[in-house]
């Protein structure tokens, strides 16, 4: 072995050995907080429903601390600093401590660990050296030392590891698994600069593929949580990425980092209780998508706060009586100024109508010659009240409706959607007629969350069950600090954290269930991924969902594939955040070698794609491959050119076809016998080959791409579609084509 090699095994064993150390008290915690777990399942009989709150509150909590425990028990560690005062501060995925709360490991969020990402030679921040730790599992296998401070060279002798491909080159020339990378050790300095500010408005994260977006994103998630926790644990984080499968693919990177419990979403989830990955064709999704289709529902449901052609008469216990139209009139109006929704504004129009009809009722009465008293109004209201013709013709005139049957009603109906639409929208408004039981597309969910909130729902209940819940908490923290002082907790826990256990499990459901079902909650910040997707309508929506505008938006508007989606964030988001938006970019892209992404470019520009100007890390070593077929042959030849790049062991792959030539592509592949499993849309993410549309592969990234047909991606929904498709490769694409190229593809 020469001198560099025993140099490096020396550093390796010397990490070695403190990584054993680390991963020894990592068991001992396991082990201590397993027996906590199973002494308070042994001690308790919960005899009591007050004993099963206890017993459930504290396992419920335990349980979480060995699930994070033991998600982080292979790979806790990553890097270490070595400091101009001589310290020296491991950084990982959790902070650990000794029993007398000696500190082994920092938390990567940790103020402590912000160099680790941010220093550099020229703004040490205080850094001698930063050293990565490459792992595979609990053995280090690897070092890479980036040394800050010149003089280190001089004094460290063999302490300095110089040689080694790097922790970022490492992670992105590897293969893909399936799931997004575990990153958390190769974040740069600009991409840890966004995820640690402290923007407390819209933060948009604008860069081109392979940038690391959607790292930035998941990764400010957790160090918002981390460092802003009794803010955000009550109220959650929600991530709105584009499809199941994106979500397949990210799901494990957030419990790799220390958190749990965010509310993952795709776009066709976010109205409780419906679940649709259906997409209306461009110029539907268009026209549902522009900002005017809440003036059409806002004049639709004005429309249903209707008046009769003519008075209507009455008869109450032989005395006759005329509901008038005035009367109504200036219900209605009086319903309308209190600026209610309208399902809680019916309660004010309902009682507007019997004051003004309980006062003609009493004249009328009088004229019989009957006596009346003020005393006689409450029983005169009852009876006014509760008569069979006045209910039914004061639900004529403003009937209660729910989101999803009054949509389908107005979408059923072309007088009402015409009579209701704006200016605007009048010479398209005949495309939203559908049947009344169609099924619901992503496009309607926004639409959908613009009815709910213009017809509401009756407040009353609701303001009762915050106050009982209010004084419920109170109680509970009273309550749990009592029991805290009681048990020995080893001082893991807080009376309030006990409080919030007690409280979930009386309510049974996790945070995320809770957070999912009820429409009108609100989230302490919201992540939305591949946002250049999202229309007007459905910014609208998920505005709605964080009142204190607290977002990170990551996309890229050269990336835009939606008929009505964002082509600028400024014209997108400042309705509603005014002055309270930040755009940052990302320049480096990691995941695409410059021979790909040179030609990816030249495309997008000459088809006038608003680009993002990105530096690839890496070269790569495979130019695209191009080739030819018949019409006739295409099919044929697409599983040829897979098969061919499957078995030159280049990794995983996707084929990104049009949607109606999925399944001939998809035939043709699954019969080959010399292949592995062949998966289907996003969730084929999990499959070594996977046939999607460019839609599906958004923000996904394999190590070989091969485009069938790309003329037919651009006609589909333009050439955004077709940027996405040729960006998604770590290390080959391929092209099959029967008709002519698009501009930019082949090299001029």
């Amino acid at each position: 072995m020469d001198d560099a090699e025993g140099q490096i095994a020396r550093e390796i064993a010397r990490e070695q050995a403190y990584a054993d150390r680390l991963y020894a008290r990592l068991d001992e915690l396991i082990i201590q907080v397993q027996s906590n777990l199973d002494d308070i399942q042994g001690s308790q009989h919960a005899s009591t429903h007050q004993n099963r709150s206890e017993r459930d509150s504290f396992m419920a909590l335990y349980e979480d601390r060995l699930a994070l425990l033991r998600s982080v028990a292979r790979s806790v560690v990553f890097g270490r600093l070595d400091m101009d005062d001589t310290a020296r501060h491991y950084i990982g995925r959790i902070g650990l401590f000794t029993a007398d709360r000696e500190q082994l490991l920092v938390d990567w969020r940790a103020p402590a660990a912000a160099a680790f990402y941010q220093a550099t030679s020229t703004q040490r921040l205080d850094v001698r050296l930063r050293r990565h730790l490459i792992s595979r599992g609990r053995a280090v296998v690897g070092l890479e030392d980036d040394v800050l401070d010149q003089s280190v060279l001089e004094t460290a002798g063999e302490d300095v590891v110089l040689q080694g491909e790097g922790a970022l080159l490492a992670a992105v020339s590897g293969q893909r698994t399936g799931r997004m990378g575990d990153i958390v050790a190769t974040i740069q300095s600009e991409q840890d600069r966004i995820i640690r500010s402290e923007n407390r408005g819209v933060l948009v994260v604008q860069g081109g593929p392979g940038t690391g977006k959607t790292a930035v994103a998941l990764h400010r998630a957790a160090y918002l949580l981390y460092t802003h926790r009794r803010r955000l644990e009550h109220t959650g984080v929600l991530i709105m990425a584009p499809t199941p499968g994106f979500l397949r693919y990210i799901e494990r990177v957030l419990p790799s980092l220390g958190e749990s419990g965010v509310v993952m979403l795709t776009p066709g989830e976010l109205f409780p209780r419906i679940e649709t990955f259906l997409h209306d064709g461009d110029e539907v999704a268009s026209l549902k998508g522009d900002v005017a289709m809440a003036e059409l529902i806002s004049r639709a449901v004005a429309q249903r706060q209707v008046l009769p052609q003519e008075d209507i008469r009455l008869r109450i216990d032989g005395t006759p009586l005329t509901l008038t139209r005035s009367m109504l009139r200036a219900a209605r109006r009086d319903a309308r100024a209190s600026h209610k929704p309208h399902n809680t504004a019916r309660t004010v129009f309902v009682r507007a109508a019997l004051e003004r009809l309980v006062e003609a009722y009493e004249k009328a009465l009088l004229a019989e010659g009957q006596t009346i008293i003020p005393e006689d109004r409450p029983d005169l209201l009852s009876d006014l009240r509760n008569n069979a013709e006045i209910k039914r013709q004061l639900n004529l005139a403003w009937l209660p409706y729910a989101p999803q049957g009054f949509l389908r009603i107005l979408m059923s109906r072309p007088d009402r959607l015409r009579a209701a639409a704006p200016a605007a929208l009048a010479d398209r408004v005949h495309l939203l007629v559908r049947d009344k039981d169609a099924p619901w597309t992503v496009e309607d969910i926004p639409l959908l969350d613009e009815a709910a909130e213009l017809l509401g729902e009756d407040s009353a209940p609701a303001e009762a069950r915050a106050r009982e819940a209010a004084t419920r908490r109170e109680a509970d923290v009273d309550y749990a600090r009592k029991v805290i002082e009681n048990v020995d907790t080893s001082g893991m826990i807080r009376a309030e954290d006990l409080a919030d256990q007690v409280s979930q499990i009386r309510d049974g459901r996790t945070l995320a269930e809770r957070a999912s079902s009820e429409r009108s909650w609100t989230y302490g910040h919201v992540v939305v991924d591949e946002a250049q997707e999202h229309s007007p309508m459905s910014w609208r929506a998920l505005m709605r969902r964080a009142p204190t505008k607290s977002f990170t938006v990551v996309g890229d508007v050269a990336q835009t594939s939606s008929a009505g989606g964002t082509h600028s964030w400024t014209q997108a988001l400042s309705p509603y955040i005014q002055d309270r938006l930040q755009v940052e970019h990302l320049t480096v892209n990691y995941r695409t070698p410059s021979r790909i992404m040179d030609r990816a470019v030249a495309m997008a520009q000459a088809h006038q794609l608003p680009v993002t100007e990105v530096s690839s890390v890496r070269e790569g070593d495979r130019d695209p491959r191009i080739e030819r077929s018949s019409p006739s042959d295409l099919a044929l030849r697409t599983a040829e050119a897979v098969a061919a790049v499957h078995h030159e062991g280049v990794g995983r792959l996707a084929v990104i076809v049009a949607q109606e030539r999925i399944a001939d592509v998809l035939g043709r592949l699954r019969s080959r016998s010399d292949l592995p499993t062949v998966g289907a849309g996003s969730s084929g993410v999990d499959d070594s080959i996977a046939v999607m549309t460019a839609q599906d592969a958004k923000g996904l990234e394999f190590d070989g791409v091969v485009i069938v047909e790309p003329a037919e991606l651009v006609e589909a929904h333009g050439a955004g579609d077709l940027y996405v498709a040729m960006t998604r490769a770590t290390r080959h694409l391929g092209v099959v084509h029967a008709r002519d190229l698009p501009a930019g593809i082949e090299p001029a």
